[in-house]
């Protein structure tokens, strides 16, 4: 009885996405109030029918209703909770859902703290953020219906895929959607500005707060998806480049151009026609990766379906979801001229560079995500894409664009002064070329990138510090005014500093991880030992254990450096019991320079087991610093100036305090 209250609630909610869509949008157009203000109790509405839904097919879930068939394909009445509720969302109409309710729950967080925003521009971004809900819902019913039944049901399911029985990958697709589609409703501002045909520095302080707690997630989502490979696919490795994994970076590089393209018209009323169009490629970047998991065109343990109907619905909708917008766009970009001007060196100068560099690195991934499969598609020859491809390309753009995200930070508003950019910048080019000599100097063995990519990690690292620094003036005056200095610095300007701090420890990590990780491979009988980077790593028992779903090997491995022991690691290789599928659990110590990685293999037949194991320099560094970033997103995110809702004026607030 539950999932089909599910089912009619989803029809219950295209029904109210039809209505947003279309009365609030005509009152816009007639200046009808009553119309307009019908977008608001709609979203509520519709996003209640949906989170219904969603609640509805999670409980099927957890009480392992097997007449539910994508419970019985996805689940197994021996799985941890955590991973019957986590399968949800873990296959292709479960997701599919995902990606609904949280299209909804950003119209109904517009509609309930979005009451200072101009009411026609209001009532045009929740209609069109319903439109978006309309395709999704027509979706789910006419071809992906999560409530479908079976009959006979089946006494047990078939399990989740083993690979995706995992804590990160628990939360990695929320975290990801909540991203991916919290794009959703700054297109919809984007486009409501064009059917306006007003965009100006009010316009973009709407917009920024959703495109910082979009991007956030984002960071995070696509943090959590590579620690989930490094820790649960036994290869030692956190980035493989593939078409999935791009198809998550993509919409994270050029939502990071129109952040700060939108601080642009936020600060000069410049760059308008170029943060409209970047908004609309955004969420167009995230429907492209909606079309890539679900068509079936690509193989990869991330893909959620191989129905090709499915994948041309989905380029259908992409087709009207973006081709329209950006037809309007044609139109009206002419009349969305910038007021504000600037001399080429300036800090809005280093802005538009740094959109161009990034706009540039998400078509070298775009190109290199595309073209075996356009090549597959028209000549069937396959071809791979992969690390030497994105580091001859992608890693020479990334080098010029930390370069200057350290100096355009010091530079004015309207008209810069480089030299004077630059000499405050002496001891962070002092640190990093200190740094990169070290590093040729400790591993001259290494790829010839490495140096250079230390070199840039650590000059964005040290100038992050030292513009903050200089911000707060923490070498003049005494401690108590440095204090109040600090303590009145606008959270968005913390925001930045923390973003761009992390990024530069990712960066480190990556250079790290990359240039100079080593592993031995060896096969060894319990007792016997290999040594790795000056660590010894003993095999001293290999046992079965059984978990709750699965049957698997022990190993333990005791570790010592100069005979000291430095950690005792316990990877796994599981058989799950009802999917014959081996996986490897790795067994990571992490420390602060580097981590030790273990990973057991297939016995030999002759009493010894296959170890492999990795010296990771610096791969830690990778997570910490998307931290850090999340965490600065979130901090301008708190910024009041930037609550919808919650406005606004300093002076204001001065005079309600007096």
């Amino acid at each position: 009885m539950i999932p089909e209250l599910g089912h009619y609630a989803l029809v219950l909610a295209l029904v109210m996405a039809l209505a947003q869509s279309t009365l609030p949008m005509v009152g816009a157009a007639r200046g009808i109030r009553p119309w307009m203000q019908l977008a608001k109790p709609a979203a509520l509405a519709q996003f209640a029918f949906v989170a219904f839904a969603f609640l509805a097919l999670m409980q099927a879930f957890a009480s392992s209703d097997f007449s539910v068939a994508i419970v019985a394909q996805h689940s197994h009445s021996e799985q941890p909770l955590i991973y019957k509720l986590s399968g949800t969302w873990g296959n292709h109409e479960g997701s599919l859902l995902l990606w609904v309710l949280i299209l909804t729950i950003f119209g109904a967080l517009v509609a309930l703290f979005g009451e200072n925003l101009p009411p026609r521009l209001k009532a045009r971004t929740l209609s069109i953020q319903a439109m978006i809900s309309v395709g999704f819902l027509l979706f789910l019913l006419l071809t992906s219906n999560p409530f479908a039944r079976l009959n006979p049901a089946p006494v047990e399911g078939d399990e989740l895929n083993p690979l995706l029985q995992d804590p990160g990958l628990a939360m990695h697709p929320p975290m990801l959607y909540l991203g991916y589609v919290g794009f959703s409703i700054v297109f919809s501002f984007a486009v409501a500005a064009l059917i306006d045909g007003k965009v100006d520095a009010a316009w973009a302080r709407w917009v920024r707060p959703w495109c910082l707690l979009s991007w956030s997630c984002l960071t995070g989502g696509v943090a959590l998806g590579s620690w989930w490979a490094y820790n649960e696919l036994g290869w030692g490795g956190w980035w493989f480049w593939d078409p999935v994994e791009n198809a998550s970076f993509m919409p994270w590089l050029i939502g990071t151009a129109l952040l700060h393209s939108a601080l642009v018209v936020e600060k000069r009323d410049a760059l308008k026609s170029w943060t409209i169009l970047l908004s609309i490629l955004t969420f167009g970047f995230s429907l492209l990766g909606t079309f890539l998991v679900r068509s079936g065109i690509i193989t990869s343990v991330h893909a959620f379906a191989d129905d090709p109907t499915r994948g041309v619905f989905i380029l259908a909708l992409l087709a009207i979801a973006i081709g329209v917008p950006l037809s309007l766009y044609a139109l009206r970009a002419p009349t969305l001229r910038g007021g504000g001007l600037f001399a080429p060196l300036s800090r809005e100068g280093a802005l538009v560079m740094n959109n161009l560099l990034l706009a540039t690195m998400t078509a070298t991934v775009l190109l290199g995500t595309l073209y075996p499969l356009l090549l597959d598609l028209t000549t069937g020859k396959t071809i791979s894409v992969g690390a030497p491809f994105y580091l001859a390309t992608f890693g020479v753009l990334a080098l010029p664009l930390l370069l200057l995200m350290a100096v355009g930070p010091f530079m004015g508003w309207k008209r810069g002064d480089v030299r004077g950019a630059l000499q405050r910048l002496v001891a962070a080019g002092v640190c990093a070329l200190g740094a990169a000599i070290i590093a040729v100097w400790i591993r001259s063995d290494g790829p010839l990138l490495a140096p250079f990519g230390l070199f840039v990690g650590v000059w964005l690292l040290v100038g992050t510090l030292i513009e903050f620094m200089e911000r707060i003036r923490l070498f003049e005056g005494n401690p108590a005014r440095i204090w109040n200095r600090a303590r009145h610095m606008p959270r968005a300007a913390y925001g930045m500093s923390l973003a761009h701090f992390g990024l530069a420890v990712a960066v480190i990590g990556m250079t790290g991880a990359a240039a100079w990780k080593t592993e031995n491979i060896k096969v060894l009988q319990p007792g016997q030992s290999l040594t790795l980077q000056g660590y010894e790593f003993k095999l001293e028992s290999v046992s079965g254990i059984r978990g709750e779903n699965y049957l698997a090997d022990q190993a333990h491995f005791v570790v010592s450096h100069d005979g000291d022991v430095v950690a005792n690691l316990y990877p796994e290789r599981r058989q799950y019991l009802v999917q014959p599928m081996p996986t490897t659990e790795a067994a990571i110590r992490s420390m602060p320079l580097a981590d030790l990685y273990a990973v057991i293999g297939e016995p030999d037949g002759k009493g010894g087991w296959i170890v492999r194991v990795y010296h990771e320099p610096l791969v830690g560094w990778i997570w910490f610093g998307a931290l850090i970033m999340v965490a600065g997103g979130l901090t301008s995110l708190s910024d009041r100036r930037y609550r919808v809702g919650a406005p606004v004026r300093a002076g204001a607030a001065q005079a309600a305090k007096a």
